[in-house]
């Protein structure tokens, strides 16, 4: 019998974002539903796009047909869908997508946060962040905003600084961002007010840099160095 070491162990790994998990039944799915997707995600994970219903029964306790009306199911509801696409011998193959899946986790984020915050910063932080680097954000990328959010317990508009002062010193990518915060927590920095403060000796020689962007809403921003 093979021994694992921990780096097999660490090795052996699957992200899984932690909104699925407290989400799911929030947009509608059982955990039997759930036991499915994961199998899904594991196999696109592992490089196998289109796990066949046997394929996936082996590690479940649904039997094969069980498992063929689920995903049957999840294409019914839009979370699951089917894409084709050419492969390397120019025939045509299929795979599974769980972009829907994402969105739907996605809005419930925002459906939560608009609960959560002052009627002006409601769902503004994902747009902001959408803006900013000109794209929809990951299932990653949210996760981590939310686990700013609801576990670090930052405040939005410190977030947001946080966005600001990365986009201030040309370094626009989430680890300068969380770098940024975890400094700010660890100086105990609470305000905007604070962190403008505390960010200010940083630009004091910066040269200005300017950037090129497609028109976005600014509405919801505020002059970083000069104040709201």
């Amino acid at each position: 019998m093979k021994k694992y070491t921990f780096e097999d162990i660490l090795l052996n790994q699957i992200n899984i974002p932690l909104s699925l998990i407290k989400n799911y039944k929030n947009i509608g799915l059982n955990e039997n539903e759930l036991a499915v997707i994961l199998q899904v995600y594991r196999f696109m994970h592992e490089g196998n796009n289109f796990p066949t219903p046997s394929e996936m029964a082996q590690y479940l306790t649904l039997s094969e047909e069980k498992c063929a009306d689920i995903l049957k199911n999840l294409m019914q509801k839009n979370i699951l869908t089917i894409s084709e696409e050419n492969n390397e011998y120019n025939k045509i193959s299929e795979s599974y997508s769980l972009n829907l899946l994402w969105e739907k986790l996605y809005n419930e984020i925002n459906n939560e946060q608009k609960n959560d915050l002052e009627p002006d910063e409601s769902g503004s932080i994902f747009i902001l962040f959408e803006q900013e680097f000109g794209r929809p954000l990951s299932p990653f990328e949210i996760e981590t905003i939310t686990v700013w959010l609801d576990e670090d317990l930052i405040q939005p508009s410190l977030i947001k600084a946080g966005l600001r002062e990365s986009v201030l010193m040309g370094k626009l990518n989430f680890r300068y961002i969380d770098r940024i915060l975890r400094e700010w927590q660890k100086k105990g920095i609470k305000s905007v007010e604070e962190a403008r403060e505390a960010s200010k000796p940083f630009h004091k020689n910066q040269p200005q840099k300017t950037y090129k962007k497609e028109k976005r809403d600014t509405s919801i921003y505020f002059n970083w160095l000069e104040g709201e």
